[in-house]
């Protein structure tokens, strides 16, 4: 198992188009729900404990040899929002290509087959875990660790937030990221697909669909 290559996929410069998106930051903003430092880390902690937790479990069930296929349906039905149903596949079929020139496995190579417009991107990262020869904790530990950065970085831009201060705050989610991470691989391990976490939050849902039909947006989503 490669630390190395945990540090590699967890990256935010791997070339997978996360950059683009905050995370339902943007409209989090323009809404006055995160003004600063603090509100921030609220934001960031409500995504981690319900959407962060459901994704990193189905990554860690994709690292852990699940039925990728069958694992995209279940993110399909974790995922009303039909504009973060597209940002997932879009996300995932982005992480595909850079995934398999970076780590080619015969599973990344199925499911790009199966799935051609993406699969969801928790899925895939799970798949390029197991390629890169990490498990399924290391693959819930990117998808927790995806869940807050992208909306601190996000906040940086859209509020000229100190990083200093965006830094402090995903660093002091630490041990939370720790507990989702671990609790989402045992629930992947030990209870199999239909016991996966489900937990949701309906206003990041709400908030998505209306960015979407912003005519003038600096994230993607």
């Amino acid at each position: 198992m490669s630390r190395a290559a945990l540090l590699v996929l967890a990256d935010g410069r791997f070339p997978a188009g996360g950059h683009a998106h905050s995370g339902g930051a943007e409209p989090a903003v323009e809404a006055g729900r995160i003004r600063n430092a603090e509100d921030l880390a609220a934001f960031c902690r409500g995504r981690l404990h319900t959407t962060g937790l459901t994704s990193a479990a189905l990554a860690a069930a994709a690292a852990h040899g699940l039925d990728p296929l069958a694992l995209d349906e279940a993110a399909d039905a974790r995922t009303p929002s039909p504009a973060l149903r597209a940002v997932a596949r879009k996300l995932g079929r982005q992480l595909m290509r850079a995934a398999r020139a970076t780590w080619p496995s015969p599973e990344l190579a199925a499911l790009a087959v199966a799935r051609p417009r993406g699969a969801h991107q928790p899925v895939v990262l799970g798949l390029t875990a197991r390629a890169a020869g990490l498990g399924p904790e290391d693959a819930a530990h990117c998808v927790a660790y995806e869940t807050v950065s992208g909306p601190a970085t996000a906040a940086v831009r859209l509020l000229s937030l100190n990083p200093f201060e965006a830094t402090a705050v995903l660093a002091r989610l630490a041990p939370e990221l720790d507990r989702v991470a671990e609790q989402a691989a045992a629930a992947a391990v030990h209870h199999g697909i239909d016991a996966l976490p489900a937990a949701s939050a309906p206003l990041l849902d709400i908030t998505a669909e209306a960015h979407a039909a912003w005519p003038v947006r600096l994230f993607a989503s």
